[in-house]
């Protein structure tokens, strides 16, 4: 009974994907009645940029000045492109390599914190290893940003003790000093 209704089952979806290859279509002169305008070939949204406008590409090499503003836009950035995989911490270990996929590296290691900022915002549009490029999604100005919060990330694990106020060393010394 089983193997029957397995049966039934294959052979309604190998008919109905018969239908998929028989799917309408039109050439892009050609009009159509899906839109309001009555042609098929429609125009790009408002603010749509082509990957080789060379107005894009020179954004990568202007690299802005740091300000509260553009951290705030790398930490926003960064939550939403990074965390996933690099956690909120930049220490690699995020919700999506607790699924199985590999772990990134830790932001936190010296290599990386020897590593120019131009590297990052080389990665985020190229890629590396298993991380694929975000160029699509994440605009020039936003990668420098990220870069200058990957800064500040990294920072707030591994700044030097000469730059903490006395009170804060006296905090992390549990107020012995």
């Amino acid at each position: 009974m089983n193997g029957l209704l397995l049966g039934a089952a294959l052979m309604l979806a190998v008919s109905s994907c018969d239908q998929m290859i028989h799917q309408p279509r039109y050439d892009s002169e050609e009009s159509s009645k899906l839109f309001r305008n009555g042609q098929s070939l429609q125009s790009p949204p408002d603010g749509t940029i082509a990957r080789d406008d060379p107005q894009w590409r020179a954004e990568l090499g202007n690299r802005p000045q740091m300000t509260m503003d553009l951290l705030r836009r790398g930490h926003q950035r960064f939550d939403i492109y990074c965390a996933p995989c690099h956690d909120v911490s930049g220490s690699g270990q995020g919700i999506v390599p607790d699924r199985g996929f590999p772990h990134p590296p830790t932001f936190h290691q010296a290599r990386l914190r020897d590593a120019p900022s131009s590297y990052f915002v080389d990665v985020i549009t190229h890629g590396h290893g298993v991380m694929f490029s975000y160029a699509d999604r994440v605009a020039p100005a936003d990668r420098w940003a990220i870069a200058a919060y990957l800064r500040a990330l990294q920072l707030s694990q591994n700044a030097p003790l000469s730059m903490l106020s006395d009170a804060d060393k006296t905090h992390l010394d549990g107020g012995a000093r």
